[in-house]
């Protein structure tokens, strides 16, 4: 039997990702959320740093899993809906859709994504891919 096989984030890379991306912020002066979900968008890692919003908590998620189903930067399908595509708001169980999430690529595979929440949108994607460079370098 010929089986596929890939690669999955581990909790260890899931922590240095968000590690990563916690040292950005706070480099930023900001208090964000970071999730980190696996290729199907599950959470394997939310990290709310001290002082973060609590509605952070569900948006840092919601971009993580948006990002990794989509294979691509969530601020690309936010300005997909802004430039008039309004119809990929439609799609079932579709949340997530604005900038700040960012998927991990391995090898061309999405195997993962950050999604960051707190700060502004530019600063959330800037923290998101901190984390994903902690991820390439490991």
């Amino acid at each position: 039997m010929n089986m596929k096989y890939k690669p999955v984030l581990s909790l260890a890379q899931s922590l240095d990702i968000a590690g990563a991306a916690h040292t950005e912020a706070e480099r930023l002066g900001c208090r964000v959320t970071v999730a980190v979900v696996d290729d199907g968008g599950h959470v394997l890692l939310t990290h709310r740093m001290d002082g973060a919003s609590p509605m952070s908590g569900r948006v840092a998620p919601e971009k993580a899993t948006m990002a990794a189903l989509a294979r691509r930067e969530t601020k690309l399908l936010e300005d997909m809906v802004n430039g008039g595509r309004a119809g990929l708001l439609s799609s079932p169980t579709l949340h997530g859709m604005i900038e700040g999430g960012v998927p991990v690529m391995l090898e061309g595979e999405c195997i993962g994504a950050v999604g960051i929440s707190g700060a502004k949108a530019e600063e959330d994607t800037r923290i998101a891919r901190a984390g994903v460079a902690a991820f390439r370098s490991v």
